[in-house]
């Protein structure tokens, strides 16, 4: 479990594939942020880019890390296949922690494209084309995860191709998390609201099961 409040910023610095076919997945070397790992054990759970990943090794003089992706992951995610790329972490929620964002599961549920990042005044609007599906789940002054950080979706237009929605970023978010280096036509990771997700569940269950009858 997660917030979208990003900890840290780290960076891909190397990735070995774990196999010879494209079934196979990358074991990704991840760089984090001086003394970001002093508290992270093997087993612990880590968001990249919003994507919950276990911890497989450590390095602590190196102040890196390694987690193993599948294909079906890297298929269904972006911004995790390339060295140099700067992502997003998030340490998993603690119980005694804070839930500064909102709950965050760190399940990718699409990719969507930014279709604009642009400054106005002392923020920045980024503006996200997310896929059709995810339509009915985004509203206005709802919640939304865009590469793990946790958002506030301020319009929301429904378009033949999707669902295009407007946040405003401000400096604080530019500056402390990788989405400062988006542009127009970048891919990312969308996690929908989870209380969203329930609330469309039980709308949908219109018909109730008929009892079983007693003999």
């Amino acid at each position: 479990m997660f917030t979208g409040i990003i900890t840290g910023v780290g960076r891909i610095a190397a990735l070995d594939a774990l196999g010879s076919s494209l079934n196979h997945g990358k074991r990704l070397h991840i760089e984090a942020p001086p003394g970001y790992l002093n508290d992270v054990g093997l087993g612990d759970s880590i968001a990249l880019n919003g994507a919950c990943m276990t911890v497989t090794s450590l390095d602590l003089p190196a102040q890196q890390f390694t987690i193993d992706i599948s294909a079906e992951s890297l298929a269904r995610t972006t911004g995790l296949a390339q060295i140099g790329t700067r992502i997003n972490l998030e340490k998993a929620l603690r119980a005694s922690d804070r839930l500064g964002g909102h709950i965050v599961s760190g399940h990718v549920d699409g990719v969507g494209t930014v279709t604009r990042f642009a400054q106005i005044g002392e923020s920045w609007e980024l503006r996200v084309m997310a896929p059709p599906q995810l339509g009915k789940y985004l509203a206005y002054k709802g919640s939304i995860t865009v590469n793990g950080v946790s958002l506030t979706v301020n319009q929301v237009q429904d378009h033949a191709d999707g669902c295009e929605i407007s946040i405003n970023l401000i400096p604080h978010t530019v500056d402390h998390t990788a989405l400062g280096s988006l542009m127009a036509g970048a891919a990312v990771n969308l996690e929908i609201d989870t209380v969203a997700r329930y609330v469309e569940r039980m709308l949908g269950a219109t018909q109730t099961p008929s009892p079983e009858p007693v003999a």
